[in-house]
């Protein structure tokens, strides 16, 4: 089991920047792929980043694409996900979650087994 606790959401204004973490426990991060995903009211949880166990892989969606950075240091168990240039509709409850699938491009809810309880972003226009 993967407890996972995130950290470092906030309010922030529009074209202001924030660093989310992700803390794990329970076991090693460096067994997992990683990723971010976020959730507005009323929408579906939707794919935002991951990195994959090395770090020599990643992957954005397009809507977060050059200007959030997913990084991660295994040693002390923490995923990082930092966010430039932010928008109003980026305003979400944002959720760190680890998988165990070999495969590097893991973009799907369900391909993560273990989910943190999320960190509220608003971001005021």
């Amino acid at each position: 089991q993967v407890q996972l606790v995130e950290s470092g959401g906030g309010l922030v204004q529009a074209g202001g920047s924030l660093r989310l973490s992700c803390t794990a426990s329970g076991r090693t991060l460096s067994n997992y792929a990683m990723g971010w995903f976020r959730q507005a009211p009323g929408n579906k949880r939707e794919f935002v980043a991951t990195i994959s166990r090395s770090a020599d892989f990643t992957l954005y969606s397009s809507s977060v694409k050059t200007r959030f950075t997913i990084s991660r240091d295994n040693a002390k168990n923490t995923v990082y996900l930092q966010m430039n240039s932010l928008k109003p509709e980026d305003t979400a409850v944002y959720y760190c979650a680890a998988s165990s699938l070999s495969r590097a491009r893991v973009t799907l809810t369900s391909d993560y087994a273990y989910w943190g309880q999320g960190t509220q972003v608003t971001v005021s226009s």
